[in-house]
């Protein structure tokens, strides 16, 4: 979300929620599912990160030029859900013993995004189509996170490499990247990377 609103060129106000304050239990009651985050947009009030990211994608036109690449963006997007979902359990349920086989599974589960960009102007455009989406900013978050886990995680992978390379090169993108806000947050909440 916040890659997707810098990179649009909107500002946005962050509340951030210490452990403390959430553990006293008050904030968690009043979040719809029990979770964060939330988000506000005038009188709509959203939970759910990906509700939050097709709702910014449906404001600022990064849904796809059409139903087909929405539902090419929809799939994209949930696979990387799929990955973020291992990659979580993995950081809070089983990074000191799982660690070295993630990383060794990581190529088979980058595959598929490469693959697409394969498809896609030989991997010279973005996941879906020749306009930057919601799903561009999920898939790249998500694999600069990984490659903060491991490093060489994209050597079997030259066509994700560069597409992470070239989205994050994007001007306010980049600026973001490199600003304090973005180098000074936590990957993960329990410090694990």
């Amino acid at each position: 979300m916040r890659m997707l609103l810098a990179d649009q060129g909107q500002e946005w106000q962050e509340d951030v929620v210490t452990i403390d304050l959430w553990q006293k239990g008050e904030l968690k009651k009043s979040c719809l599912f029990g979770q964060l985050p939330k988000f506000q947009d005038g009188d709509l009030t959203l939970y759910q990160s990906n509700a939050i990211l097709r709702h910014l994608a449906r404001t600022y036109g990064l849904y796809g030029k059409d139903q087909r690449e929405a539902g090419l963006l929809d799939m994209v997007n949930d696979g990387v859900e799929d990955l973020r979902l291992k990659y979580a359990q993995l950081i809070y349920q089983n990074y000191e013993n799982g660690k070295v086989a993630y990383v060794e599974a990581l190529p088979g589960h980058l595959r598929p995004f490469e693959t697409l960009l394969s498809q896609n102007r030989a991997g010279q455009a973005f996941i879906v189509g020749d306009k930057i989406s919601f799903a561009d900013y999920n898939l790249v978050e998500l694999v600069r996170n990984h490659l903060v886990l491991a490093p060489g995680c994209l050597a079997s992978c030259p066509l994700l490499a560069a597409y992470v390379e070239r989205v994050s090169a994007r001007p306010r993108l980049h600026t973001y990247l490199q600003s304090a806000a973005h180098r000074d947050r936590p990957i993960n909440g329990n410090g694990k990377q």
